[in-house]
C-alpha cells in the first residue's frame, strides 16, 4: 500500500561541484565533437582533483577535433563555471588528454548496414518520470532543491563581490499529506564563500533564495533550516574532493522520486541509449500526465546493444490514471514516437551540440529553448496525439 502521509527528501549540486565539474567538461567535449560533425561519437569521462583534469574514453570523429582544441573547451567550461582558486584554476590546471577511437566491435553493432538500422549504444533498462506536484511535471523537492542552488549561481555569476564560491550542496524535505506535498521540514544548503564572509552572513545571502523557490508559506522552521552546517567551506570544488563524471545520476533525474536504469548521461553521445532513450522516457511520461491521462506516469524502456528496438516498453501510472489502460497506452506511445535510438535522435533533433548546458541543475523540468534548440524532450507536443488516442 503506498502511504499518503510521509516525508521526502531529495539533494541538488550546483555546477562548482567537482561531480559537475567532470560533467560539464564531459558534455563539453561532446558538443565539440558534435558540432564538427552531427554523426560523430563520443564516450567520454573526466576526472578532475586539484590542478589536475584528466578526460579519458572513446571518441569517433573528424581529425579537426584535436587535442589542443579539447584542453580548450574543457579551460572554457572551468572558466565558465568560475574557478580562478589556487588549488583549481582555468588557466593553470594540468589537463590531460588520454581519448582514443571507438572500439571496432561496438561501431559495427551501432552502425548501420544495408538492411539493418542503427543499434543501440548499449544495453540497459532507461527510465521516466512526470507528476503534477509542480508546473514543470516534476516532483517538487528535487525541483526546488535546483532552483535554489540556481539563484545561487545566478547572483554569485552577477557580481565578483557576491561571497559566495562555485561549489554548492542544497537539500529539501518536504512533507506529504495524502500524496501532495504541503510544506518544507527542512532545508540545507552548503555554498562555497570567501575566506572573509562568515557563517551568518551567508546564512542571510542563502535565505531569500530558498523563499524565492518555495511556494508561500512553505518554509521550514528556522531551526531546521541549516546553512553551512559545518561552520566552513572555503576549500571547495575539485581542489576539495575528487570528481567524477556521472556520479550523480539522481541529482541529474528525479530526486529519488522515480527508478533510474543506473546509466549516466553527461559525456555520451545520444547513440547511448542511457542519454537518448532515458530522455525520450521522461518525454513520453510528461507528455501523458500533460494530456491528462494521469497524475504520475512511470515509463522503463530496455535495449540490447547492436538491436534497433526496444525489447519492452512498460508503463505505470501508480492508480493515477484518468479510464486509461495501461496496455493501450504501451501501445500507443509506440506508435506516436519511433523508440529506436534513429527515430529517438530524430523525433527530438538531438545530433547537436546541445549538451553543456544539461550539466547542471537537473536534465528534466528545464525549459526547451527553440532557438537554441535545447531540451525538446521537455516539449508536450504529443499532447494531441495522446489525447485523440484515448477519445478526449
Amino acid at each position: 500500500m503506498t502511504l499518503a502521509n510521509y516525508l521526502f527528501t531529495s539533494e541538488s549540486v550546483g555546477e562548482g561541484h567537482p561531480d559537475k565539474v567532470c560533467d560539464r567538461i564531459s558534455d563539453a567535449v561532446v558538443d565539440l565533437f558534435l558540432a564538427a560533425d552531427p554523426v560523430a561519437r563520443v564516450a567520454c569521462e573526466t576526472l578532475a582533483t586539484t590542478n589536475k583534469v584528466v578526460i579519458a574514453g572513446e571518441v569517433r570523429g573528424p581529425a579537426s577535433v584535436t587535442f589542443d582544441l579539447i584542453e580548450n573547451a574543457a579551460r572554457e567550461a572551468i572558466k565558465d563555471i568560475g574557478y580562478e582558486q589556487d588549488g583549481f584554476h582555468w588557466k593553470t590546471a594540468d589537463i590531460e588528454i588520454l581519448l582514443h577511437a571507438q572500439s571496432a566491435d561496438i561501431a559495427q553493432g551501432v552502425d548501420a548496414a544495408g538492411n539493418k538500422d542503427e543499434g543501440a549504444g548499449d544495453q540497459g533498462i532507461m527510465f521516466g518520470y512526470a507528476c503534477r506536484e509542480t508546473d514543470a511535471l516534476m516532483p517538487a523537492p528535487i525541483f526546488y532543491s535546483h532552483g535554489i542552488l540556481r539563484g545561487l549561481a545566478q547572483t554569485r555569476h552577477a557580481s565578483s563581490k557576491s561571497g559566495l564560491g562555485p561549489d554548492a550542496k542544497s537539500q529539501v524535505t518536504l512533507r506529504y499529506e495524502n500524496g501532495k506535498p504541503v510544506c518544507a521540514t527542512s532545508v540545507v544548503v552548503s555554498t562555497q564563500h570567501d575566506e572573509a564572509v562568515d557563517q551568518e552572513e551567508i546564512r542571510e545571502i542563502v535565505r531569500p533564495h530558498v523563499l524565492k523557490v518555495l511556494p508561500e508559506g512553505w518554509m521550514c522552521e528556522e531551526s531546521q533550516f541549516y546553512v553551512n552546517p559545518t561552520g566552513r567551506f572555503v576549500i571547495g570544488g575539485p581542489d576539495g574532493d575528487c570528481g567524477l563524471t556521472g556520479r550523480k545520476i539522481i541529482v541529474d533525474t528525479y530526486g529519488g522520486a522515480a527508478p533510474h536504469g543506473g546509466g549516466a548521461f553527461s559525456g555520451k553521445d545520444p547513440t547511448k541509449v542511457d542519454r537518448s532513450a532515458a530522455y525520450a522516457c521522461r518525454y513520453l511520461a510528461k507528455n501523458v500526465v500533460a494530456a491528462g491521462l494521469a497524475d504520475k506516469c512511470t515509463i522503463q524502456i530496455s535495449y540490447a546493444i547492436g538491436i534497433a528496438r526496444p525489447l519492452s516498453v512498460y508503463v505505470d501510472l501508480q492508480d493515477t490514471g484518468k479510464d486509461v489502460d495501461e496496455k493501450k497506452l504501451e501501445s500507443v506511445l509506440r506508435d506516436v514516437m519511433n523508440l529506436s535510438p534513429r527515430g529517438i535522435r530524430e523525433h527530438l533533433h538531438m545530433n547537436r551540440p546541445i549538451y553543456a548546458v544539461t550539466s547542471a541543475y537537473g536534465h528534466f523540468g528545464r525549459v526547451p529553448d527553440e532557438e537554441k534548440g535545447t531540451f525538446t524532450w521537455e516539449k508536450t507536443d504529443l499532447v494531441p496525439a495522446l489525447k485523440s488516442a484515448f477519445g478526449r
